[in-house]
């Protein structure tokens, strides 16, 4: 049968699932499932758009096809390129916070994170009175302003629009064509190639799901539980962005207190993930915040409560189940390096004494109206994107 080998790959992606160490009751079971569903959707989708000379875009990970502790608050799209051929983006500047390109020397792995051969943002590109931009990626030299080096092994183009006010901010336009094919079409599909295909949709399912239950245990799971490191560098994610992460484990009675500076930089974000290391829902939940959705305190910090129960407070991060999970600042569009000033301090606390040990609660409470008024208002946001 032709679609036997992918069936076989699902097979085994199924019992990846069901063995995953981190297993403890129905739920995470359950999400797993769903989770698998989301990775045959992508695994598909990616091998059907496997194109590195009339190459597209294609939406690499979203809200049902989570992968990599994807952020809620980016648009994530790539293209397959190779590294003798010259690529022109183009498109229009929207309004969000962060437009950033990177160039991987490969796909994750379960053994090995990708090289960043390049990474910037769109400060680096030349864009017209409307908006407009064209940015070229060749072999050899640069030929001057907007051409960027294709180093040998470059593979995939990644492109993330980052949102920091869901609301009012709005994503760009942008196109990928390989300069010397543009007008012209693919060779008509034969049965090897479909065939082709459906082996490579396995690997691609069976690599993701490995890979992103390993990449925990290289970066998250060596550190003490309930703390985050110091802003860095993100590993394995784009050069330009910095980083704190951690895993947290609280039980129904304990809350835990984030307190963090409020950025200077235009984008800074955090969001939770369970333990398949993807985003939880944050569509119908508030599992993340950025500074422009925060509250903020008087003096100049954010203050996040992590916890279970609903402490009817505006920064609430809802844990919805999820006992154990990852959590996550980023800052992006960075001026200068971060310092351990700039991350945030961690405290877990009885849930009870949420109000002595936050020096601002009382202005930070917030009502069931109110709250329901902000989950619609992140649905809302969210079907806006997706369309847009």
């Amino acid at each position: 049968m032709l679609t036997q080998p992918f069936a076989e790959a699902v097979q085994e992606a199924e019992k990846v699932i069901a063995d995953a160490p981190h297993i403890r009751d129905e739920q995470d079971l359950a999400e797993g499932h769903d989770y698998l569903a989301g990775g045959i959707q992508a695994s598909i989708m990616l091998a059907r758009a496997y194109e590195r000379d009339f190459p597209h875009f294609v939406q690499s990970t979203g809200p049902f096809t989570k992968m990599g502790l994807d952020n809620p608050d980016a648009v994530y799209f790539h293209s397959y390129i190779r590294d003798d051929a010259e690529y022109v983006v183009s498109g229009r500047r929207g309004s969000t916070a962060d437009l950033s390109f990177q160039v991987l020397n490969g796909d994750y792995s379960p053994v090995e994170v990708p090289d960043s051969l390049a990474a910037f943002d769109d400060r680096e590109l030349e864009i017209d009175e409307n908006g407009c931009f064209e940015v070229r990626f060749g072999p050899g030299p640069a030929r001057g302003p907007g051409y960027f080096t294709l180093a040998p092994g470059s593979a995939i183009l990644v492109v993330r629009e980052v949102y920091s006010d869901w609301n009012s901010e709005r994503r760009g336009l942008i196109r990928i064509r390989r300069a010397d094919t543009a007008g012209g079409a693919p060779p008509p599909h034969t049965m090897d190639l479909v065939t082709k295909r459906y082996g490579v949709a396995g690997k691609i399912l069976l690599s993701r799901l490995r890979t992103f239950l390993a990449f925990p245990e290289w970066f998250y799971l060596n550190l003490p539980v309930n703390t985050m490191t110091e802003p860095r560098s993100t590993p394995g994610g784009l050069s330009t962005q910095f980083s704190s992460a951690g895993h947290y484990e609280l039980t129904d009675d304990q809350a835990l207190i984030l307190s963090v500076p409020v950025s200077e930089a235009p984008y800074q974000g955090f969001q939770l993930g369970s333990m398949w290391y993807i985003s939880t829902d944050y569509i119908n939940h508030q599992t993340s915040l950025t500074t422009d959705q925060a509250q903020h305190d008087p003096d100049g910090r954010i203050r996040l409560v992590l916890a279970e129960r609903d402490p009817g407070l505006a920064n609430w991060m809802e844990l919805t189940g999820h006992r154990r999970g990852y959590m996550q600042f980023r800052w992006q569009r960075l001026s200068r390096e971060l310092t351990a000033a700039d991350g945030p301090e961690v405290e877990v606390v009885n849930f009870d004494q949420l109000p002595q040990r936050l020096p601002y609660y009382e202005q930070a409470r917030i009502g069931p109206e109110r709250w329901r008024e902000r989950i619609a208002a992140r649905q809302a946001a969210i079907g806006d994107r997706m369309l847009g």
